[in-house]
């Protein structure tokens, strides 16, 4: 299935025209992994878990015009007063799209916010495909702002990068 669409995003008439192609080649599941620590003792106890969410993304760059992005999904439930895990759900939910003819700074939003909104629904069904067939209840996740996680992780990468180089002009031996 190739997905290919050449947009426009200049506004000045007068400009030469960017051709810009982005498309989607392929969806496929990576890697997918359930464990069940308590065995059959998990379903002795009270069902009310706490859901932990840990989600990353991967970008890698195939070819000139070819990306794989990974979406990788680690569900934890733990019940108890003990807190012990009753389940562990990985996944790592990928697709390969076509990117061609975009500045740098756009192909990078594109990669982090578009290609991950267009993977979710794929892991999540992944995840919840596992979580059930384990014969626990339906764990559907909730929607994942892929935007604000992008910002948040721009913001933190810049101060980073800021309070690296003050610490590197403190460090910088005076002339």
């Amino acid at each position: 299935m190739t997905e290919e669409t050449s947009v426009n995003l200049n506004p000045d008439a007068g400009a030469p025209q960017q051709n810009q192609q982005f498309g989607l080649q392929r969806i496929y599941l990576k890697d997918a992994s359930f464990e069940m620590p308590l065995g059959a003792a998990a379903f002795t106890q009270q069902w009310e878990p706490k859901i932990n969410l840990d989600l990353n993304t991967k970008n890698v760059q195939l070819d000139e015009k070819l990306f794989e992005v990974t979406l990788s999904l680690t569900i934890s439930a733990t019940i108890g007063e003990e807190a012990k895990t009753a389940f562990l759900v990985e996944v790592h939910q990928a697709g390969i799209f076509v990117a061609d003819g975009f500045d740098p700074q756009t192909l990078h939003q594109t990669l982090g916010i578009v290609c991950p909104n267009i993977i979710f629904p794929y892991a999540r069904e992944a995840v919840d495909n596992l979580v059930t067939r384990g014969s626990f209840p339906a764990l559907l996740l909730a929607p994942v702002n892929f935007e604000a996680l992008y910002v948040q992780a721009m913001r933190q990468a810049a101060a980073k990068q800021q309070t690296q180089a003050q610490a590197a002009e403190t460090e910088a031996p005076a002339e």
